[in-house]
């Protein structure tokens, strides 16, 4: 038998919220190197909060979470930048460095060509100039990804990543997700969006402000655990496709 990779994320009989107040309870499960898990739940069930956990933003109330690797990367659902500040896609990547650099100190030649090599990783090479606030919705988004891939992670968090991208820009990220798997790197994808979830993700987490199921994709993402998470009325579209993989849309 394959020998099973070591885990970068454990979280055991968690139970997690703010202010002493529970938001989703229950949470157990285990994530390797080179896997990825599909966040799956309404709005409001504990998706976010379960990410900021990890990033240690949300109080752990019982059990633990526990991040057994390096560096974290974090892709938020939306730009945590003001689009009007004068900084270029270039200047955003290197943000991503400030753990190593800290805020004053200069980046040497080889922080430079890390970042440049984030920005072609991603497709974004070219726009590394540009003003981060005029590009498109879907090449802020890899440009965030970039700056959460310069500092070389061992776990990356993405949440909502496929909200609003085109075609194009969700099918670069689908690659990019792949390939930093192929490396090694956990990635935890917070998406309502199943059928993206099954391109990229192995396991997942089906939560309603509490566990309903963790494992792999296709033994979590059954008719029987939607309807417990989304409720027995919920337009839930379940589709065997010719490799009887699960496809679900939500909406």
């Amino acid at each position: 038998m394959p020998t099973a990779m070591p885990p970068v994320l454990r979280f055991d009989a968690a139970d997690l919220g703010y202010a002493r107040r529970p938001v989703v309870t229950g949470l157990s499960g285990i994530l390797h190197e080179g896997e990825a898990l599909a966040l799956i739940g309404p709005n409001g069930s504990g998706k976010t909060t379960f990410l900021r956990s990890i990033l240690s933003e949300a109080e752990i109330l019982a059990g633990s979470v526990e991040v057994m690797a390096g560096a974290i990367g974090h892709v938020p659902q939306s730009a945590d930048l003001d689009l009007e500040f004068p900084v270029t896609a270039e200047e955003v990547v290197t943000m991503g460095l400030y753990g190593e650099l800290g805020w004053f100190r200069r980046p040497a030649r080889e922080h430079r060509l890390r970042v440049r090599a984030a920005l072609e990783r991603v497709g974004m090479g070219e726009r590394a100039g540009m003003r981060f606030g005029r590009l498109s919705g879907g090449q802020r988004q890899r440009i965030l990804l970039a700056r959460a891939l310069v500092a070389r992670p061992r776990l990356i968090l993405l949440d909502e990543p496929f909200n609003g991208l085109d075609q194009p820009n969700r099918d670069a990220l689908i690659g990019i997700i792949r390939s930093v798997k192929a490396e090694g790197v956990g990635v935890v994808v917070s998406t309502h969006d199943l059928s993206l979830a099954r391109l990229t993700c192995e396991r997942a987490l089906l939560l309603a402000g509490r566990q309903i199921a963790f494992g792999p994709l296709q033994e979590v993402l059954t008719p029987e655990h939607l309807a417990q998470a989304y409720g027995i009325g919920s337009d839930v579209l379940i589709e065997a496709d010719a490799e009887a993989a699960i496809e679900v849309r939500l909406t």
